[in-house]
């Protein structure tokens, strides 16, 4: 063989690896948007993760997820959803409703999968539940029209009270104002006044308690939201120390100490949102998916701190609570 030829064959032999390399698919990068923090919210990204890897997706093998997440400051999103746009990520996946907004105001060719609680078709992101259209579907956790069963719960237990506060994130927007209509509503056909309180920052907090006893409020009600959320275990803390008898949405609340906590399952939610991103990557449209619901609900009731507020639980309650912690 002649030297020349030889020197051909052995380069076209280091190049070739180089070619196969060359034509190797993308792993495709699904960009994760949360309201929130990172602390605190293992469970839920697992969860997300789950629905991924049913689906045939394993983080840092066939796909990569891209965090981004707002801690808790709102105006923050709309960057963050159009850095994700930039980047050109196969899917946007926004958790919350002002999330899933600003994933939406960024683009109309990217698939976006939301999760929410609040009704995904009065917040605009979809034209109904079956046939969502356009470039986004998700799952709603319907915790929006959960919201009068709570205010129904806590008078269950202190049926004497006429009284009640509503605590609400005017940063949540439409997810705030909806929720405030739908308790609102609720305090009405039991005959209750409500006074809804302002949360958007945790050095509010003091002063709700505080505007709690100025009116003689006899409950609390706390709507859901990043923030709040995040906030769990101090507004458990601050329910306890000013004696407020208080329901949220989180197992966490009951947990920290809150009174009642009634909600959907927000992990089983976000399992959901991970097989939608999954199907999305294979090859499946948004809009021939239709939003899914959680629908699993549970209640649990802090014991401790009934009897800490000198409140006797009806039996009827206890009866139907998927946990009573003691």
């Amino acid at each position: 063989m002649k030297r020349r030829e030889f020197i051909t064959l052995l380069g076209g032999a280091a190049a070739w690896p180089l070619a196969a390399r060359a034509q190797q698919p993308r792993i495709p990068v699904v960009g994760f948007l949360n309201t929130a923090s990172p602390d605190g919210h293992a469970a839920i990204v697992s969860a997300f993760r789950q629905g991924l890897n049913q689906i045939g997706y394993v983080d840092g093998q066939n796909v990569t997820i891209e965090y981004r997440w707002a801690e808790g400051h709102n105006e923050r999103l709309p960057a963050m959803a159009a850095d994700l746009v930039r980047r050109q990520v196969a899917v946007i996946v926004a958790t919350s409703a002002p999330a899933a907004l600003a994933a939406k105001a960024a683009t109309a060719t990217i698939p976006i999968v939301f999760e929410t609680g609040a009704d995904p078709v009065r917040l605009g992101l979809v034209a109904s539940l079956s046939r969502p259209g356009g470039n986004i579907t998700g799952v709603t956790q319907a915790n929006v029209e959960l919201a009068p069963k709570r205010l129904q719960l806590l008078h269950e237990v202190i049926p004497t009270t006429k009284v009640m506060g509503l605590l609400v994130n005017p940063a949540d927007g439409v997810l705030a104002e909806n929720y405030t209509k739908e308790v609102q509503a609720a305090a009405r056909s039991l005959g209750l006044q409500l006074h809804v309180l302002i949360g958007s920052a945790e050095r509010d907090f003091d002063s709700v308690f505080a505007k709690l006893i100025d009116v003689r409020a006899g409950g609390l009600v706390i709507s859901g939201g990043a923030f709040l959320t995040n906030h769990s275990g101090e507004l458990a803390l601050l329910a306890v120390r000013h004696a407020v008898p208080t329901i949220f949405q989180s197992r966490e609340f009951a947990l920290a100490g809150g009174l009642l906590s009634y909600g959907a399952a927000i992990t089983e939610a976000y399992r959901i949102a991970g097989t939608y991103a999954g199907r999305i990557l294979k090859g499946e449209r948004p809009a021939d998916l239709p939003v899914q619901q959680a629908t699993k609900v549970a209640m649990y009731i802090n014991l401790k701190t009934a009897k800490a507020l000198g409140l006797t639980v009806p039996d009827s309650l206890l009866a139907r609570a998927d946990e009573a912690i003691e």
